[in-house]
């Protein structure tokens, strides 16, 4: 691949980088997306705006935050180095710890389901997922280590993994994943902790790669530790709730409704 230029067009003597464009454009798709299949898990798709235009931004100063943190070094004093979002710097953990956070507690206001909502949103975060990390390309960053294979990508002079390439064929195929499970779902909760599965499970290995990994105690990739607890609780979470949900069949007749996480009499 070659070096790509990060600015798409300049207006008014303002660049706009292809990170805003593609991120922006993730966004979008995923809310079309959730507004149109809102109703089958019992949530109106007008509220599902409301849930987006809160848990979105939100989710985006948690993630712009969780990457300043582990880069304190670097941001230290400077607010408007902190605050310029247009030279990259978002990671995914911070987004999605804050906006889950959000919805739950959005939930309880609203007197929705938590996990009816999650269910919902996590194959539109996959797809946002896989357009939006085309971002890290257009600024060189979110790359792998030096390697000769022929879909290397040129950083710096040096040919290196594209582990942002590799994360957004994941992630597309996730959301593929995701949505067959979701049309043929067996209890609440399977998509999300599916997704938490499967997405922990490659980024796990991908972040091994990296080489601008966010570092715990300076000896700990973050994300890599991060993916291996959030595996594990997901695969027992999966194992329980899948379990239950057989043992409510056995007694309970007339099928499973997502709506309301429980088997109709």
């Amino acid at each position: 691949m070659p070096v790509p230029n990060p600015i798409a067009f300049t207006i008014f003597n303002i660049d706009i980088r292809w990170y805003g464009i593609l991120i922006a454009l993730g966004i979008i798709l995923a809310t079309l997306l959730v507004y149109k299949r809102a109703p089958q898990h019992g949530i109106e798709s007008e509220r599902s705006l409301d849930f987006i235009l809160i848990c979105v931004p939100i989710g985006i100063i948690g993630a712009r935050l969780y990457y300043v943190l582990f880069n304190w070094g670097y941001y230290a004093g400077d607010f408007f180095k902190i605050i310029n979002l247009r030279a990259g710097g978002l990671a995914i953990h911070g987004g999605l710890i804050f906006g889950l956070l959000t919805a739950a507690i959005l939930c309880k206001i609203w007197n929705y389901k938590p996990l009816n909502l999650l269910d919902l949103a996590m194959p539109a975060v996959a797809l946002a997922q896989a357009i939006g990390r085309w971002g890290n390309y257009f600024n060189s960053e979110a790359h792998g280590g030096p390697t000769n294979l022929p879909w290397g990508i040129l950083v710096n002079g040096q040919t290196v993994h594209p582990t942002f390439l590799y994360e957004s064929i994941w992630c597309l195929i996730m959301f593929g994943i995701l949505l067959i499970i979701d049309n043929n779902i067996k209890f609440t909760g399977q998509v999300f902790l599916l997704y938490g599965i499967l997405y922990s499970l490659e980024r796990f290995f991908v972040e091994y790669l990296r080489t601008d990994s966010l570092m715990l105690f300076g000896v700990i990739k973050q994300a890599m530790l991060l993916s291996a607890i959030v595996f594990i609780v997901c695969i027992v979470a999966y194992i329980i709730l899948g379990r239950n949900s057989k043992r409510a069949g056995k007694i309970f007749y007339g099928g499973y409704s997502k709506y309301t996480g429980k088997f109709k009499q």
